[in-house]
């Protein structure tokens, strides 16, 4: 996905300035590519990593009323008009403004994927929500986008005579793509969320039938990685 966004034929689209394809190399960045990282994780991948001095801190930032909060107010700074055509003219900007969505994406990713145990009480129900928070937000701007009656952003005025395609006929696609994409991406979380909540209620059920509290049933059962949970999973040919 990151290289689909920097180094494929979108890339140039962007730099032909369409906003639509800027839109859609931030969303694969961001969006997309920070979930496929972020499900490639796991705790002994990251552990000695977060072990080091400088870094041992980090794991705090994918706190869920951490990683929203930061996530929201970057993808909505990014769009103020002068930052954004401040990064469309410097490189150093630009690709600063890339990390941030990739980071911030990735750490408002791990909250609800959880590589990491987080916090007790963020289980399946306050999940659901904090992602109809994250795609309300972003929701919002492509609506900005959508009906916008001017394009806010001079810099791809001078794409309409390369593509044909007026500013804010641009900039009202790019905001669609960025409405479905969100809409695409909240549904596949929501398939997600409620398969794992069905399955961690079948496990949780099964170790309390076992014998162990619902404490531990429960946290065995919400991660899924321990010898505890193993041993409590259903055969094979019932899964």
């Amino acid at each position: 996905m990151l290289l689909l966004a920097l180094v494929s034929p979108l890339h140039t689209l962007g730099q032909d300035r369409l906003f639509y394809a800027h839109m859609i190399q931030h969303l694969l960045i961001g969006d997309v590519a920070a979930l496929a990282v972020v499900l490639g994780l796991s705790g002994p991948l990251l552990r000695p990593i977060l072990a080091l001095p400088l870094l041992r801190h980090l794991r705090g930032l994918a706190h869920p009323l951490v990683a929203l909060p930061l996530w929201t107010a970057n993808l909505f700074l990014w769009h103020v008009p002068d930052l954004y055509q401040s990064a469309l003219a410097q490189g150093f900007v630009h690709a600063l403004q890339h990390g941030l969505f990739f980071a911030t994406g990735a750490l408002m990713w791990a909250a609800v994927v959880e590589p990491l145990p987080g916090p007790a009480w963020f289980g399946t129900g306050p999940k659901a929500i904090y992602v109809v928070v994250v795609r309300t937000a972003g929701a919002a701007l492509a609506s900005v986008f959508i009906w916008g009656a001017r394009p806010f952003y001079p810099w791809y005025a001078a794409g309409e005579a390369r593509s044909g395609i007026a500013p804010v006929t641009d900039q009202t696609i790019g905001g669609l793509i960025m409405f479905v994409e969100g809409g695409v991406v909240t549904l596949i979380a929501f398939g997600w969320l409620f398969l794992r909540w069905l399955r961690e209620a079948e496990l949780r059920q099964t170790l309390v039938d076992r014998g162990h509290d619902r404490q531990t049933a429960a946290r065995a059962a919400r991660y899924g990685r321990s010898a505890l949970a193993r041993a409590g999973a259903p055969p094979p040919d019932q899964t």
